[in-house]
């Protein structure tokens, strides 16, 4: 889980294994493998390194193979391009 912050302020705790895509028009908008979408105020690539962050610390404890993970975050970082 990563957390974010919404345009109004508002703090956002997202399930970064749930994004599909980061767009910057030019505001920075998430939209989730559930087809929700969301405005946050943080860069696309800040949000792609915490999630990258996420993803690693979730390996180190739950034992995820690295070529699996290391996948997902070369994907990630493709979608927010």
């Amino acid at each position: 889980m990563i957390k974010l912050t919404r345009l109004n302020g508002q703090e956002i705790v997202v399930n970064a294994m749930l994004i599909e895509k980061i767009e910057a028009t030019p505001d920075t908008m998430l939209t989730l493998t559930t087809g929700s979408r969301v405005l946050v105020r943080e860069e696309p690539e800040f949000i792609t390194a915490l999630a990258s962050d996420y993803l690693r610390r979730l390996q180190q404890t739950s034992g995820l193979r690295a070529s699996a993970s290391g996948r997902w975050a070369q994907r990630l970082r493709d979608r927010s391009r």
